[in-house]
């Protein structure tokens, strides 16, 4: 157990984070797999920008690799390309 005020404070704020992460990081994940299901090239046009922004977002506060963003970003980039 943490001996000091600011270890206990650390602690809660690390777990806070921590939920922040996942959950944008999920909703990202969630975003991309609706990019890939989308219906129609208009519907997928849309929403590249709105991803590409997630994971830029994810990669700046190191939620995710920035290589991994990039990779992502060019794969769906290539996808709706090819639609």
């Amino acid at each position: 157990m943490a001996n000091h005020k600011s270890a206990l404070k650390r602690i809660r704020a690390n777990a806070a984070k921590r939920l922040r992460n996942r959950y944008q990081a999920k909703t990202t994940r969630t975003f991309i797999k609706r990019l890939r299901g989308a219906a129609s090239k208009d519907e997928a046009v849309a929403l590249l920008p709105k991803v590409t922004s997630m994971l830029d977002r994810l990669a700046k506060k190191n939620v995710i690799h920035k290589n991994k963003a990039a990779n992502n970003k060019s794969k769906l980039t290539k996808f709706v390309n090819s639609l």
